[in-house]
């Protein structure tokens, strides 16, 4: 039986220098026979919803699966939205696609209420439509099948003083904490995991030359990837590939074995130089509270990137 999935996206792939994992995991839930995903909804992250709206209408449409694509939020929950300037040329991309109508957090709600326990929401962006539909609808939490997340970071730390934490959560903390505070089936796979997966150079070179229609062009972004990534980072030591955070997501739906879960009680700083981190007792000592959510801890990577790129080029 497939598993009925919403999926949440920031997704950025086919603006020019953009980050192309969020369009590799999108194609990985309509490339997997085990998931059946029927409604995909867009949030300002990677790039400003608009954008991610037109580019996930068009990639459904290269990929030849048709489902519907809400937009959702412009911003996070608590700053005062401010415009930012659209990644791609809006009125030329409008007038190949058409997004559907309606806004994403009561689009959320409405498909999770009608099927209760059914229905896995996997969000690979800020979390705020996600929340956002927890607030409009307090029953979603218990109706929803579960929450899968690419968030946090637990078994390290990001080192970087302008983004302390893993983006996803610390774009909209917030949010975040609304989440692991619902009661909902929580997973999360963090950013100290994906970090392990990576696509080489020589993979997506194969894939640019596989058979696939869509794994050829997921090839070429993957390769274009590549040399953006040498150009942004010259003293990079992983030059010549690329993570594959979001699709190591959507994999744990099928393929849960790939990844070592442990329980734990998540927090998320809201406030100061830490905002945006997420904390983890792992530990469960007396008087300690109790779990709130799974969180990845180990994955095995090359299993993951064969599944991957296996799954993808069948289509």
């Amino acid at each position: 039986m497939s598993t009925r999935v919403i999926l949440d996206t920031d997704v950025a792939m086919g603006a020019p220098g953009s980050d192309i994992d969020d369009g590799f995991a999108l194609a990985l839930a309509v490339a997997e026979p085990g998931i059946d995903l029927e409604l995909v909804t867009t949030v300002d992250g990677n790039t400003d919803v608009r954008s991610a709206t037109v580019l996930a209408v068009e990639l459904l449409r290269r990929l030849e699966h048709d489902v519907p694509v809400v937009r959702g939020a412009a911003g996070p929950l608590m700053d005062p939205w401010r415009p930012r300037e659209t990644a791609i040329d809006l009125d030329e991309a409008r007038s190949r696609v058409a997004e559907a109508p309606g806004r994403a957090a009561q689009a959320i709600v409405d498909r999770v209420m009608a099927a209760p326990g059914e229905i896995t929401l996997v969000a690979i962006g800020p979390l705020t439509n996600v929340a956002t539909a927890m607030l409009l609808e307090p029953r979603l939490a218990q109706a929803v099948a579960g929450v899968v997340v690419m968030g946090g970071y637990f078994f390290g730390q990001q080192n970087d003083v302008r983004v302390p934490g893993e983006f996803n959560i610390w774009a909209d903390p917030e949010a975040a904490q609304i989440v692991l505070r619902s009661g909902a089936d929580v997973r999360l796979v963090g950013l100290d995991v994906t970090y392990q997966v990576r696509m080489t150079q020589a993979q997506a070179a194969a894939l640019a030359a596989s058979d696939s229609a869509f794994g050829s062009f997921a090839g070429d972004c993957g390769l274009a990837w590549i040399e953006t990534l040498r150009e942004r980072y010259p003293r990079s030591t992983t030059h010549g590939s690329f993570h594959l955070h979001d699709p190591l997501a959507v994999a744990t739906l099928t393929r849960p074995e790939l990844v070592e879960w442990r329980p734990a009680h998540v927090r998320v700083a809201l406030d100061g130089v830490a905002r945006g981190i997420t904390v983890a007792d792992t530990l469960g000592t007396h008087g300690a509270p109790p779990a709130n959510c799974r969180i990845a801890a180990a994955v095995d990577a090359a299993a993951f990137v064969d599944y991957f790129i296996s799954t993808i080029t069948a289509r």
